[in-house]
């Protein structure tokens, strides 16, 4: 867990409200994070990179509504295996543009790459501090995304990631449900 207070669960989902993507959620201890989620989650690192281990292929960012105010910038997203298209995480975002270079803040605005791939390849000094973990149920939009008939529980986490020591991005991350 953390020392930061970490991004507002409800803050973030009025962003883009959960009218039909989330049934349900409990915050648990990442003790309580069964494998392989433990391994997907629990970790300071950038979720595009464990990902993309764990699946075995690069994946692309699907942005599915976007919401801009001052230096606040927040997107629902899918990120989707670039070897078969197949949607493998769901998130919420915002990110302080204000903590960013011109050149972070164009490649984010391009919405074309995933978050962590254009921070890592911008040398943006970065700490990952995950605060939370979730235990989720999806809801109908996420089911169709993930191609469920049934809802399956997955799991999911909320986190910050610092930019060159400031709080530049909140997170919400959720992994598609693993047989």
């Amino acid at each position: 867990m953390s020392s930061s207070a970490g991004p507002d669960l409800h803050s973030l989902f009025q962003l883009f409200p959960p009218t039909s993507y989330l049934r349900e959620f409990d915050v648990v201890p990442a003790e309580w994070v069964p494998e392989p989620y433990h391994k997907l989650l629990v970790h300071e690192h950038h979720m595009t990179v464990t990902v993309e281990a764990h699946h075995g292929s690069l994946v692309d960012v699907r942005v599915l509504e976007r919401k801009r105010q001052g230096d606040s910038y927040a997107r629902k997203i899918l990120l989707a295996l670039k070897s078969s298209g197949k949607i493998v995480q769901f998130g919420l975002v915002r990110i302080w543009l204000n903590y960013c270079s011109p050149a972070v803040r164009d490649a984010i605005l391009a919405e074309d790459t995933p978050l962590g791939r254009i921070l890592i390849e911008h040398d943006v000094l970065r700490r990952i501090e995950p605060t939370e973990y979730l235990r989720v149920t999806p809801g109908p939009d996420m089911m169709q995304w993930f191609g469920l008939s049934t809802p399956e529980v997955t799991y999911g986490r909320l986190a910050l990631i610092h930019c060159d020591g400031y709080p530049a991005v909140e997170l919400l991350e959720i992994v598609a449900p693993t047989s």
